[in-house]
């Protein structure tokens, strides 16, 4: 495969306006992305609509066997794909973060190519047989987000592909080239027009959106768009899968061993450099340990390295953008001003380039400060502080969102009982955010709707059909 300047070469445009994508890290160039407009799209969706049928006709097992050798192709370049993703969206090559997320990419691929998904005879009693079948919708559209561009593209273009659907895929602004580049590379292994990428800004989302051509839009990002995007499909009755904004609460029971727990709540808040929408973004700590749990996580984050994600040292790096670099400066200065309490960071050197926010952990702070009632989407947590159980199953499912949720303790029939209470789509027992391509995966309340993964995530990319007779 290409090196990573050959890659980086292979996906610059050739024609037309382009836009130059920098390292939030460094401030340098990376590269230079298209800049594509509605036209664009509609050449894209109109190659879409040309393959599909031919992609469809292939059946699962042809359409697995090039999923499988898709992933074969990931693997191939999966250093070069690293390197331009930690380049173009900061995160470090280590942890759970760059060379991560492309193994992800691939282990999605593979898992979408060999889940299993059999006609369902419902009933069959001699007088009535019915059987239900799910069929390609057609030509999809994903719209991705820029924190985890490549897993998350992955996870939308995957089981739409697997199900014999054709694939228009609309990256992020801030991170196009990476998604630009993991297409070059599925393409390899794909038909012509089965799978293309349009770099647009609103104006494409918003015509992506309503196309009627396209039979079903999924997308990852912000509840506000979610809502934009529910309206303006609503004219062609698309099917829709939305995993929007999160504010996931963890909850630590009194009995949890603070220090056993420590470096996995660390992750669960601080994976990406807390720019996960499942992120653990509140976390409540029974009085009798709350002290000891925020000592503990305080340590844990003190030996966590933050810089430039291609030295090979570091495990949090930048954040993305400075609109969101801003917004966690701002929600950390107002807790501050309201009396809340800084155990460690907060204190950003606005000398050195790039957007680095230290790992800020706010403790002695109330429930409804802005910090604990919005999304920070960075690496600022908030610890409260609750009495009882039941204060903090309240103070948990008090926001209007529910993407994940997660309760610790040493005692799992009382974790799991707990854990029956929370709003939320899942919610994890003394871990956060491990999502696995096996498990269905979605949102309540505001935070969305529709099933990522396994076999529901297949479901979920197909028209049902039940023939009767």
């Amino acid at each position: 495969m290409e090196t990573y300047a050959d890659l980086l070469t292979t996906i610059a445009p050739t024609t037309g306006e382009t836009r130059t994508i920098f390292d939030p890290a460094t401030g340098e160039a990376v590269g230079e992305a298209p800049v594509h407009v509605v036209a664009d799209l509609e050449r894209a969706i109109t190659a879409a609509t040309a393959a599909q049928p031919a992609w469809a006709a292939l059946g699962h097992e042809g359409r697995s066997a090039a999923l499988l050798r898709a992933a074969d192709a990931v693997e191939r370049s999966a250093e070069e794909l690293a390197q331009l993703l930690s380049r173009e969206q900061g995160k470090p090559l280590n942890g759970p973060n760059a060379r991560f997320e492309v193994g992800a990419c691939a282990a999605w691929l593979r898992t979408a190519a060999v889940t299993e998904l059999t006609d369902e005879t419902v009933v069959d009693d001699g007088a009535t047989h019915a059987t239900l079948h799910y069929r390609p919708i057609g030509v999809v559209g994903a719209i991705g987000p820029w924190n985890w561009p490549m897993m998350i593209s992955i996870w939308q273009l995957a089981p739409a592909l697997r199900m014999g659907n054709a694939v228009v895929l609309k990256p992020s602004e801030y991170t196009p080239l990476s998604v630009q580049a993991l297409v070059h590379v599925l393409n390899s292994e794909l038909p012509e027009g089965v799978l293309s990428v349009v770099c647009g800004g609103r104006e494409v989302g918003a015509r992506l959106a309503e196309h009627p051509e396209i039979g079903k839009i999924m997308f990852t990002g912000s509840t506000a768009t979610g809502k934009t995007i529910i309206k303006s499909s609503a004219g062609t009755v698309k099917r829709l899968t939305l995993e929007l904004g999160g504010n996931d609460a963890g909850i630590v029971l009194p009995d949890a061993d603070p220090k056993a727990i420590a470096e996995d709540l660390f992750w669960g808040a601080f994976i990406n450099t807390g720019q996960t929408c499942a992120a653990l973004k509140r976390l409540y700590v029974h009085e009798d340990i709350y002290d000891e749990v925020c000592n503990e996580l305080a340590a844990v984050a003190a030996a966590m390295p933050m810089g430039h994600g291609l030295d090979e040292a570091n495990v949090l790096g930048p954040l993305q953008n400075k609109a969101q670099y801003d917004i966690v400066s701002r929600l950390v200065e107002a807790a501050k001003e309201s009396g809340a309490r800084v155990l460690m960071g907060a204190n950003p050197d606005t000398e050195q380039p790039g957007y680095f926010y230290p790992t800020t952990l706010v403790v002695d702070i109330d429930n409804d400060n802005p910090l604990v009632a919005q999304e920070q989407f960075g690496p600022a947590l908030p610890i409260i502080r609750y009495s009882t159980v039941d204060e903090a199953v309240a103070m948990a499912n008090g926001l209007d969102v529910g993407l994940g949720a997660s309760v610790w303790s040493s005692d799992l029939d009382a974790a799991r009982s707990v854990a029956a209470r929370i709003q939320a789509g899942t919610v994890w027992i003394n871990k956060h955010g491990a999502v696995d391509p096996r498990v269905p995966f979605g949102g309540a309340k505001q935070s969305g709707y529709g099933l990522e993964f396994g076999v529901e995530g297949l479901k979920a990319c197909g028209v049902p059909q039940v023939i009767n007779g």
